[in-house]
């Protein structure tokens, strides 16, 4: 028979587990009470009767953080914030593709140091995005990408143009988060805008389901059964869907703050700064190459080129950084870059990474002391493992980092034969392009020439885009920014680039397109019409993809897929209802003249597109193909 010390253990262990499986009982439904949102509930309401929807509060935030403009491709998912955004004053400017929109949005970020912002529908209108938000990344753009989505119990159950957008944007984006209630919108979007300009800028991706845009009467009608369920299960299931609408709404319309948060930008140390200005105030040879992230806020592009002039240096002007001197301003220099690096003894990197463009690394001396500014740890270190090593490795912004060296190296002068010396190497590259502007070309125009005259022509108020091969890599050489923030590199289409200054007669906006590239944007000027957005478009038109072709058959034979016709992209645009004009060699002594007449026809209002027949080039060293 058990005695009752026997039994005193068991029973003490006994209650210890019940203990225990009432107390994981209790947290295991308070923690559902949570997450169904029911001790919010309690204290927060629904407002069943007002017709007020999410879209309304997208638009407050980007109302409250300046955004003046959105771009879109229209898509059922996204309407409310489009309505809202409309409403508020916001522009909302409708492409003809999503890859647009963001290209667009990109631009914007570029040239006004704020965030650009585009919405696309779900699923195929994503996916289709994917190549420009890669292009914000890596050009450091901050980029907003709004995204429609599948109402939030239909994900994952097979609804119309759901796919799995999170894991496709988390790789490209700073910041990623999906809605899940609309009184999660305002919050969610503010730390979205933040997290794209502080740090190294980049593009944020928010998704929004449909049931959170859409007013609480509508996500009523398909959410919740209208007749009452009969059997238990059934009546389950109805609650469980009465409950997700609550908290879906739940607070929905609550006070909530909308504007910036403080931006975290990173700032190199006064003793970082102080010992780049021991290097370099022992430098005989100095040069800095100047990158784009010397033009992001709060360093205002005036302030950033007087620094630059204080300081002396001798430069070379990279991506947004191109005009930041003006046009022909003796410390920036343009040609034999290559050799200059290898001259020079102080080096610094200004925002400028050591990739391809300046083949990993390889062009520097062995002998030169590197200083490198970048925001960004990893890439501001990128190759130095293998092909060099930074003298100083500085994290922190680019701009007030420049403006910090001018203040511990006031005074300093550096000798004037180094400068002379870049400066005449810079003009026997150029008077080799001005003999083979004179070179014959058999049966079109010479583009050397035409784009000297270009350069010639360009009024002092213009904006360049650029996008293509061995037409833009030779203008790159040729024509020349008027002044900071008044280039935009390849990739980008010329859609948001004057958008910011829409109606604003004092600037002008040429594009300069190869043919190949200018295949991806003729639809747009369809964009351009619609609203009214005069830009000029320049196509060096030599019929092929010529950059792939001329290493493509040396090396493999065969001009496979390289070739084009010389279309009339300018009768392309006249039916789109933009101006289109033709220079070919029937009318190569009116360059000047045609190039002036579109200047005039964009300053009327009207997109043009000018139809250049060139000759083949290859941008490298100017020599004509044919």
């Amino acid at each position: 028979m058990e005695t009752a010390a026997t039994a005193a253990p068991a029973w003490g262990f006994f209650s210890s587990f019940l203990l225990l499986a009432f107390g994981t009982l209790v947290a295991a439904l308070l923690g559902a009470a949570h997450r169904l949102g029911l001790f919010y509930q309690l204290m927060h309401k629904v407002d069943t009767a007002s017709i007020r929807h999410g879209g309304e509060n997208v638009a407050a935030v980007l109302k409250a953080h300046g955004v003046r403009f959105l771009f879109t491709l229209v898509g059922g998912h996204i309407s409310p914030l489009l309505v809202a955004c409309e409403k508020l004053g916001i522009r909302v400017v409708d492409t003809r593709h999503e890859v647009t929109a963001v290209f667009a949005a990109d631009a914007v970020a570029r040239l006004t140091g704020t965030v650009g912002v585009a919405a696309v529908t779900a699923g195929p209108g994503l996916t289709n995005t994917v190549t420009a938000v890669k292009n914000a990344q890596i050009a450091q753009s901050p980029v907003l990408l709004l995204g429609g989505a599948a109402s939030t119990l239909l994900q994952n159950r097979g609804a119309l143009q759901a796919v799995d957008q999170m894991s496709l944007f988390r790789p490209l984006c700073k910041f990623c988060a999906s809605v899940r209630r609309v009184r999660d919108i305002i919050p969610t979007l503010r730390a979205a805008m933040a997290a794209a300009q502080s740090g190294t800028p980049g593009p944020v991706f928010v998704e929004l389901p449909l049931d959170v845009l859409y007013p609480y009467f509508m996500v009523q009608k398909e959410m919740v059964p209208a007749k009452p369920p009969k059997g238990l299960m059934s009546r389950a299931v109805h609650w469980y869907l009465a409950n997700s609408l609550a908290n879906l709404f739940a607070g929905a319309w609550e006070p909530q703050p909308e504007g910036p948060l403080p931006l975290d930008i990173p700032q190199a140390s006064p003793q970082q700064v102080q010992r780049c200005v021991e290097i370099l105030s022992r430098a005989k040879r100095p040069l800095m190459l100047i990158g784009s992230q010397a033009l992001l806020p709060p360093t205002s592009a005036d302030k950033l080129r007087v620094a630059v002039e204080t300081l002396g240096i001798p430069c070379f002007l990279m991506g947004m950084a191109r005009g930041l001197l003006g046009r022909n301003h003796p410390l920036h220099f343009r040609q034999n870059r290559r050799a200059a690096l290898k001259k020079a003894d102080v080096v610094v990197l200004a925002g400028t990474v050591c990739d391809f463009r300046l083949s990993y690394g390889r062009v520097f001396s062995r002998s030169s002391k590197i200083i490198v500014v970048n925001r960004d740890r990893k890439e501001m270190l990128i190759n130095s493992d293998i092909f060099w090593k930074p003298q100083e490795a500085v994290q922190g912004d680019v701009g007030s980092f420049v403006v910090k060296l001018v203040e511990g190296l006031r005074g300093q002068m550096w000798a004037s034969d180094w400068a002379e010396e870049l400066r005449q190497a810079d003009q026997q590259k150029e008077q080799t392009f001005r003999e083979k502007a004179l070179m014959p070309v058999a049966q079109h125009l010479n583009p050397v020439r035409v784009l000297q005259l270009v350069e010639d022509t360009l009024p002092d108020n213009s904006i360049l885009v650029v996008d293509g091969g061995d037409f833009v890599g030779t203008a790159a050489y040729l024509v020349k920014p008027r002044g900071p923030l008044c280039w935009l590199d390849p990739a980008c289409t010329p859609l948001g680039l004057f958008t910011p200054c829409a109606g604003c007669r004092r600037l002008a906006v040429w594009c300069l397109f190869g043919d190949g590239a200018f295949g991806y944007s003729l639809i747009e000027f369809d964009t351009f019409v619609r609203h009214k957005i005069p830009v000029m478009a320049l196509i060096g038109n030599d019929a092929g993809w010529t950059q792939i072709s001329r290493e493509q058959v040396p090396s493999l034979g065969s001009n496979v897929a390289c070739g084009l016709a010389y279309t009339d992209y300018h009768k392309a645009a006249q039916g789109l209802g933009a101006q289109g004009l033709l220079l070919s060699r029937e009318n190569e002594d009116q360059v000047v003249k045609v190039l002036r007449d579109a200047q005039q026809q964009c300053q009327d209002g009207h997109p043009v597109v000018v139809n250049i027949l060139i000759g083949r080039t290859d941008f490298r060293d100017g020599s004509i193909a044919m």
